[in-house]
């Protein structure tokens, strides 16, 4: 198990931040980062001529390293909505085809079919919640309904963001596959902590951001394309995504042709050598923890907790269906609307998500944390 890494990090030992699902604190060393990268732009003759180009390619390594992916199968992009409609304007989904998203999934991975449905003549049918949590047994019973309209895509969240239920990806993968379905993941809530291979999975499009888990900065994410979809026209028509158009030659349209790999699906104005380092730095730091480790460590902080909560009054999902590394407290009686504030009170932070209290715990929590939680909880919830 990883041992608690809260000295890595600018945490005051009475703050409780159980939150990193919402937004985690950068460690020190991306923070440092953060600051080397603004001198940087304050001298900017003084940056060599391939320092951007090496910007580039360690941030797409670091990010090819959570998810078992190539480096050339990564693209650079700001946020997971941007990639969802790069996969959008990518795929053909077939008139009378179906899309497959989750109940009150996150919007990035739902909106764009739904705002495609009607040109494109698809319906988006939506998975509802489960009651007992079972995700997976939700989504293989919704693809295999009988009498429903040919499945096109499966565009869903690894993690259920509101309740932390979790979705067992390999059986939707290989559904998916078997229904002649492309398979778009949403993995915010789980690169860098669950185990992903893309090599195995061989999702056509799997996304991700930096500011949650991978410990990194706002408007950063990697989206790893399969092959089969690296031939497709990126968002937006940038000199990077040609194999030829550069302000250094002597002929500034030499070849218009598109360049190869996922490279081309960059975004536009990708150096943002402040946060693509920071982000690159955090992706390196979890990266030599191991996804092992990580897990031992938040699935013991959230069994803590649990264990802690009992004869409160709250319910959680069996551990069995629900992700390590999050704790969503349902109330049966209802939830009060100033939980979330009475507990930032006292320097203990969770986050109210559609009715529940989304409990997140990283690296940087210890079992005091969890103790104190569960004494803060009972004060001010009982």
């Amino acid at each position: 198990m990883l041992p608690c890494q809260r000295e890595l990090f600018d945490i005051p030992r009475d703050v409780c931040f159980f939150n990193a699902a919402a937004w985690s604190p950068l460690p020190l060393a991306v923070q440092e980062a953060g600051r080397i990268g603004v001198a940087r732009k304050g001298q900017p003759w003084k940056l060599e001529a391939d320092f951007m180009p090496k910007q580039y390619e360690r941030a797409r390594r670091a990010a090819a390293a959570l998810i078992g992916a190539e480096p050339v199968d990564i693209a650079l992009i700001p946020s997971v909505g941007y990639g969802v409609s790069t996969a959008g304007k990518v795929m053909n989904l077939p008139r009378g085809s179906r899309v497959l998203v989750l109940q009150d999934d996150h919007t990035s991975p739902v909106l764009e079919w739904m705002s495609r449905a009607e040109e494109g003549g698809f319906t988006v049918e939506q998975v509802k919640q489960p009651g007992d949590g079972d995700w997976t047994s939700a989504v293989l019973e919704a693809m295999t309904r009988t009498g429903a309209a040919p499945l096109s895509l499966v565009s869903i969240s690894s993690v259920h963001w509101s309740d932390g239920g979790a979705i067992d990806l390999p059986r939707i993968a290989e559904a998916a596959r078997g229904a002649g379905a492309a398979f778009l993941v949403d993995a915010t809530h789980d690169a860098g902590v669950r185990r992903i291979d893309v090599k195995a999975l061989d999702p056509d499009f799997l996304i991700f951001p930096t500011y949650k888990w991978v410990l990194g900065p706002y408007g950063r994410a990697f989206m790893y394309v399969a092959k089969r979809r690296q031939n497709g026209v990126p968002l937006e028509q940038t000199a990077p995504a040609r194999k030829g158009v550069a302000a250094e030659q002597k002929v500034y349209f030499r070849d218009l042709s598109y360049a190869d790999g996922a490279r081309r699906y960059d975004m536009g104005e990708r150096d943002h050598f402040i946060t693509l380092e920071m982000a690159a730095v955090g992706m390196e730091m979890m990266a030599r923890w191991g996804n092992d480790p990580i897990l031992a460590r938040l699935s013991m902080l959230t069994d803590r907790l649990a264990d802690g909560l009992a004869n409160t009054g709250v319910r959680v999902i069996d551990r069995k269906l629900r992700a390590p590394h999050l704790l969503c407290l349902q109330f049966p009686k209802g939830m009060d609307d100033d939980l979330a504030q009475k507990l930032a009170a006292e320097k203990v932070y969770a986050a109210p998500r559609l009715g529940r209290l989304r409990i997140s715990p990283h690296v940087y929590n210890d079992e005091q944390d969890v103790d104190r939680f569960v004494e803060v909880f009972r004060k001010v919830a009982l």
